[in-house]
């Protein structure tokens, strides 16, 4: 097949005047006349072939038929060099994009994509569709890539190195009058297309443009030419590099001139074994595995919040200022707000948008701020950034003074919204209508408020808070660790959502809403999730992306399985909803001029919160019960105890009343699980069921609450962090109805649904249960499960621990916060000598 593409251009080529080398013309000849060159080895090949050297000429055969394909790869791809070249003179890329055209190529795009689009088309053949998008294939590096999407939201993540290719000839339209083109289409009739081979090390650095900085173990020169050889490029200056490389001596010694600039502008920066590895692997290596330079940042300056080790990023994000915390909030970079500016705001729109957008086809995650801004003496600003999510250095960030021009300033503004999004402004600032186009930004809606991460009472405001409050000195404590912005920071942190550029903790009801429906989209869609892999890659990177589209982080990934789905979107939504409810409640109290903020929280709460007396009845029932039935929760090989700091009794409005509840059957006190940024909102609205079915622990059961007679279940809800040991419980009297069903297995689908509307009292059986006989009855016929933990006989169930399930929020109160504090065990104190 090599040899008939070959002399099939060389016969072009020279129909049309151009004389081919003598070696290829020779070459040529015998090729078509279907004869072979000698072999140089024919005679050592015969005498091999005697008895008792049998092995030898198969060796000798296979050694023959692998020089054979190396020279057939470089003779085909020597041959494709020349059809180039050749095609490149007698055609117009106007001419190339029409025979694309007529072919049902993609012809769109600058002169330097359509050109080699063209000389693949021609060459190898067109190409088919893409078999999951139905997009375009183009041939990038070593590989064919879909330039397609799979949907608005993500980009087609298919690529193959044989891509399937359309059998007729090629087309040229009428209009492409060129004798060349004409004569070498007709020679190619009846012939097949060759195929394509990659030399994989040729596209190792390719699209890569590299910086070299300082002495290295070797010459420029040399490392320039591997670089080269393979497909990168090399450039002289930092700036718009993909990486710069230098020697680790480099950093001890201070670093060149080079070195410095990419700390400035964060270009990563890899030892010289980045490229001697690359090239031994036959792969390009990750740059994070070489990177020489990352604890050497210089101040103001650092690596993308992404790169740097978790723990680190934790610390960053917790201690930084939100720089965007509402609607009506000016930006902080923006450096207006300390001149007095103010969200310009004009015939009920405010000019405020925030947009984001995760595409991990394309590796983007990126965010944009856009914000009119009036300062005194009516001077209107236009603020604009957009960049990476967690990576400033890499932004584009500009003020615009328009002055009193303000027509032109909004015109900007529209124009700019349509240019990030693909939609009118207009809908979206008047009406909330949005269509999301593909590979353009989703806006992030914000609510007019102040995220508690800015609102709520900060570190250095604890001690002064509370010594103003003149509520009891037990409930200002449970106040103040509830209206703390830390809680709800560290929450975020956890969940990886602790942006500090976007307020996700004051979205309107809107955004939630949009994030719910997609969540229940994607349980009915994974139900018949697609079984081929390609297929089910595509569906769930969709999943991925709209998710942290919607919910943005600085380490967005490919979520697969419902465990992900339930850990990180259902937990991750009511989270983040319970945290916009606590923003509400706060607001921004606690920079205002009241003197007891607390109380007035306190106040908005609505609830009755008294502590429990440690001699009363209630107290030693509630510790009885806690030792009886905690077992200690282990964080990798540490193990962690409870032990109890003080019990508050609550009341509210929000749920049924003790008077109420115990007018119900089957009542049972019970431990339920939470973490501190939910408690505020269970106080303020009651427990609420969870957003949906998921077959995973918490959402097996559907749209319930659920509780567990042991306080070891609860604990993993209820344990923060290592360096956080403190965290509360929640003792709530439940009605498990006239008739409670006990099942030792996950329920079915169909077993959830019946549930979900008959609102029936569910007990599932762990593989530990509560000891039966050390059950008592506490008061008004509420039983306490308050027995040892002991093997149930469901030894083989999918629980640990029993669960209940109640469908119903009005069979549930919550009577008691349970204050604990997570204790290390068997903890060796190391004296020093």
């Amino acid at each position: 097949m090599v040899h008939e593409t070959r002399s099939r251009t060389l016969a072009a080529s020279h129909e049309e005047g151009k004389a081919a080398p003598t070696k290829q013309k020779t070459e040529s000849k015998e090729q078509e006349g279907g004869q072979q060159a000698p072999s140089k080895n024919k005679k050592s090949a015969d005498s091999e072939g005697h008895d008792g050297e049998q092995e030898a000429p198969s060796k000798s055969k296979k050694l023959k038929t692998e020089e054979s394909d190396l020279n057939g790869k470089a003779t085909a791809a020597k041959e494709f060099s020349e059809f180039c070249k050749a095609i490149r003179e007698h055609l117009t890329v106007e001419d190339m994009r029409k025979i694309l055209q007529a072919n049902e190529q993609d012809a769109s795009g600058s002169d330097d994509a359509v050109v080699p689009r063209c000389d693949d088309v021609m060459f190898y053949g067109p190409l088919n569709k893409c078999p999951i998008c139905g997009g375009q294939l183009e041939c990038k590096g070593s590989k064919y890539k879909c330039n397609g999407a799979l949907s608005e939201w993500t980009t087609c993540h298919f690529s193959t190195k044989n891509p399937s290719r359309k059998d007729g000839p090629i087309k040229a339209p009428d209009d492409v009058k060129n004798d060349f083109v004409r004569k070498w289409l007709k020679q190619q009739e009846g012939k097949k297309y060759p195929k394509r081979d990659f030399d994989e090390e040729v596209h190792i650095f390719s699209g890569m443009m590299i910086a070299l900085s300082g002495r290295m173990s070797r010459s420029h020169a040399y490392f320039k030419e591997q670089i080269m050889k393979h497909g990168g490029k090399v450039n002289n200056f930092v700036l718009g590099v993909t990486c710069v490389v230098a020697s680790p001596a480099e950093r001890d010694q201070g670093g060149s001139g080079g070195f410095a600039e990419a700390l400035e502008s964060g270009t990563p920066v890899v030892s010289e074994n980045w490229i001697i590895d690359s090239i031994q692997k036959k792969e390009r290596q990750h740059l994070a595995a070489y990177d020489i330079a990352s604890d050497v940042v210089p101040e103001g300056r650092g690596l993308p919040l992404g790169k740097l080790d978790p723990t680190e990023e934790a610390i960053e994000t917790l201690a930084a200022e939100v720089k965007l915390t509402g609607k009506r909030a000016v930006y902080r970079d923006s450096k207006l707000e300390k001149d007095g500016g103010r969200i310009y705001e004009k015939d009920g729109i405010i000019y405020n948008c925030a947009f984001t957008l995760c595409d991990l086809v394309c590796e983007i995650n990126q965010f944009c701020i856009m914000q009119l801004i009036m300062v005194p003496e009516n001077h209107l600003h236009l603020y604009y950034k957009n960049g990476p999510i967690g990576h400033d250095q890499m932004a584009e960030e500009r003020v615009e003074d328009f002055g009193s021009r303000v027509n032109d300033a909004i015109k900007e503004f529209a124009r700019l919204f349509e240019e990030v999004t693909g939609n009118e402004f207009e809908p979206w600032g008047r009406e909330k209508k949005f269509e999301k186009k593909s590979r353009k930004m989703y806006p992030l809606d914000m609510d007019d408020g102040v995220d508690v991460r800015h609102g709520g009472v900060a570190l250095r405001q604890l001690g002064v808070t509370a010594a103003h409050c003149k509520l009891d000195p037990s409930v200002s404590f449970i106040m103040k660790q509830l209206c703390s912005q830390e809680i709800y920071r560290y929450a975020l942190t956890e969940m990886g959502h602790d942006l500090t550029d976007l307020p996700i903790g004051m979205l309107t009801d809107l955004h939630l809403k949009r994030g719910e429906e997609m969540l229940l989209q994607w349980k009915q869609d994974a139900e018949s999730a697609p079984e081929s892999e390609a297929a089910a890659d595509a569906f769930w990177m969709e999943i991925s992306n709209k998710w942290f589209t919607l919910f943005p982080t600085t380490r967005p990934y490919i979520m697969k399985g419902y465990e992900q789905i339930a850990d990180n979107v259902a937990s991750g939504l009511e989270t983040v909803r319970d945290i916009n409810v606590a923003s509400r409640l706060i607001g921004d109290v606690f920079s205002s001029a009241l003197d007891d903020p607390l109380s007035q929280c306190y106040k908005k709460l609505g609830c009755s919160i008294n502590r429990v007396a440690e001699d009363s009845e209630d107290y030693k029932m509630i510790l009885k019960y806690l030792e009886k039935t905690y077992e200690p929760v282990k964080v990798d090989d540490v193990v962690y105890g409870a032990s109890v700091e003080r019990i508050y009794a609550v009341e509210s409005s929000a749920f049924p009343s003790y008077d109420e509840i115990k007018k119900h059957p089957n009542k049972v006190l019970l431990w339920c699980g939470t973490t501190s940024s939910n408690l505020l909102r269970h106080l303020l609205d009651g427990f609420l069921p969870s957003v949906c079915h998921l077959p995973a622990p918490a959402y097996m059961f559907g749209k319930a609450i659920v509780c567990s007679d042991a306080a070891a279940e609860a604990a993993r809800y209820g344990f923060t962090a290592v360096d956080r040991p403190e965290g509360y419980l929640v003792l709530a009297v439940a009605s498990l109805g006239k008739e409670i069903q006990e099942i030792t297995g996950t329920p079915s689908r169909e077993d959830v649904k019946r549930m979900e509307e008959e609102k029936m009292g569910v007990k599932v059986v762990g593989r530990k249960t509560t000891d039966a006989s050390e059950h008592y009855t506490w008061r008004d016929g509420v039983t306490v499960p308050c027995g040892k933990l002991v093997p149930s006989r469901n030894k083989d169930g999918s629980l640990e621990y029993n669960e209940y399930a109640v469908y119903d929020p009005k069979q549930v109160s919550i009577a008691f916060l349970v204050g604990v504090k997570y204790e290390e065990q068997n903890m060796e104190v190391v004296r020093d000598e």
